[in-house]
């Protein structure tokens, strides 16, 4: 059994979900939490920042995380979700039933260091590079923890160095030093185990360091994605889809995941090709996710010479594409 102080946490988790009111912003109470972060920069309202239940590092980001091999993984069944990353020909899985608890994975992949994170509450997988540049052009690289803070309910993380605040939606910084600056975003692809065990098949799978530490496998959101509106949301909704229907946007458009499951396949006019296909749970359905609903797979491509290379795209609900890419009109038909 996991420790008692994380059913707590799945506690927080489900009442929050249940509609507790929780912390709303108070930038003076968080300078004790956070003594080395420069209030006085920011780039949003603090009152849309508020707190989603745990505090500083409550969430606790994995920062030297473990792995096997593909052929040991067998407590992950084929359809459950990953990200899958490649760089430099080395492969790895990051399984959302680990993200789930943690949301932030720090770690070195093909000699670049990156950033795995996993918002649930707005269905965001992005993967960032770690390398940053100071102002005053020194390369440093930068790991993440979670503030225990949301805007627009996506996770807001903090980076270590200087304690500046990041919105994980869009990778700028939105509080302390580094207000303004940007991250860069790595394709990746949101699939199911099989496809990339089929795909990488010398490629490696995150595992907990602790097995026993949280409730790997589980999905303390239950239904969260059949939810008539979001959690921790004050913001407008979308006019022509259901806020928690599931939107792919990639290289300025956007497209509803119903209607690309009915088209099969999306290919842009600029060249760029969307492909579903189905065989993937939802993290966010069932109570187990490997239970979860059926939402299939989406891999985002361009052809060059003769192969298919990931470019950027993202799985996010409606709201959260609205919320930040309001200027993306999202295509259902």
């Amino acid at each position: 059994m996991y420790k008692a102080n994380n059913i707590i946490i799945a506690l927080v988790f489900v009442f929050s979900l249940q509609g507790s009111n929780l912390a709303l912003a108070d930038p003076e109470n968080w300078k004790h939490e956070w003594p080395k972060t420069d209030f006085s920069k920011t780039s949003v309202d603090y009152n849309e920042i508020l707190s989603g239940g745990p505090p500083k590092d409550g969430i606790p980001a994995i920062d030297n995380p473990s792995f096997i091999s593909l052929d040991k993984a067998d407590h992950i069944k084929d359809t459950e979700p990953v990200i899958g990353v490649v760089i430099a020909g080395q492969a790895k899985a990051y399984p959302l039933q680990v993200l789930m608890w943690h949301e932030i994975v720090n770690d070195t992949l093909g000699g670049v260091p990156i950033t795995v994170t996993f918002c649930p509450l707005c269905n965001a997988s992005i993967v960032f590079d770690r390398r940053f540049k100071t102002k005053n052009n020194e390369d440093i690289i930068l790991d993440f923890g979670t503030t225990g803070k949301l805007r627009r309910s996506d996770l807001v993380m903090y980076d270590r160095q200087s304690e500046s605040w990041w919105q994980q939606f869009t990778g700028k910084a939105i509080v302390g030093e580094l207000t303004g600056r940007s991250l860069k975003m790595l394709p990746a692809r949101i699939e199911s185990f099989i496809r990339f065990k089929t795909r990488n098949p010398e490629g490696q799978v995150l595992i907990p360091n602790n097995k026993n530490e949280r409730a790997y496998g589980l999905n303390p959101y239950k239904g969260y994605d059949s939810l008539s509106t979001p959690f921790l949301y004050g913001g407008e909704m979308p006019k022509n889809i259901s806020p928690l229907a599931r939107v792919i946007t990639s290289e300025g458009q956007a497209w509803s995941l119903d209607y690309l499951r009915a088209e099969r396949q999306i290919i842009a006019d600029n060249g760029l090709i969307i492909e579903w296909e189905k065989g993937q749970n939802s993290a966010l359905d069932a109570a187990i996710i490997g239970d979860g609903v059926d939402i299939g797979n989406v891999i985002a491509y361009r052809m060059v010479a003769s192969e298919k290379r990931d470019v950027l795209y993202s799985v996010d609900f409606a709201f959260a594409h609205f919320a930040f890419k309001p200027e993306i009109p999202i295509i259902t038909k």
